[in-house]
């Protein structure tokens, strides 16, 4: 049996830019991809902690060292400047896996800079 598991997550980024006219996704700054081990196009819940919304898209790839997170599309009337989001991702993991896996929990602070990983 496989079973859906907490794969990372980017606990309390801020949303830098919403672009409703862009053709969808989250973009994010490509440092925090490869702390968090998300990659590009992979599918993402994001859940809006300043005002409750929660919706899922895929990930683009921001500039290095940007810290850039930023909600385009439609998903753009869930998010503005300033909100803190937390994003994650999840995988399909046998019981063999499972019995080893540990999430990744990449906390953010200011300028979306990482804060910590566990």
């Amino acid at each position: 049996m496989l079973r859906q598991i907490l794969l990372s997550k980017l606990h309390r980024a801020t949303v830098k830019e919403c672009d409703l006219n862009y053709n969808g996704s989250i973009k994010i700054d490509e440092a925090l991809l490869e702390a968090s081990g998300m990659q590009e196009s992979e599918r993402v819940e994001i859940f809006n902690i300043s005002n409750g919304a929660r919706f899922s898209t895929y990930i683009i790839k921001g500039e290095r060292g940007s810290g850039m997170v930023g909600i385009n599309g439609a998903a753009a009337r869930l998010a503005q400047v300033g909100d803190k989001v937390i994003v994650v991702n999840y995988g399909m993991l046998d019981e063999q896996e499972l019995s080893t896996h540990e999430p990744c929990i990449v906390v953010l602070g200011e300028d979306n800079r990482i804060e910590s990983i566990q």
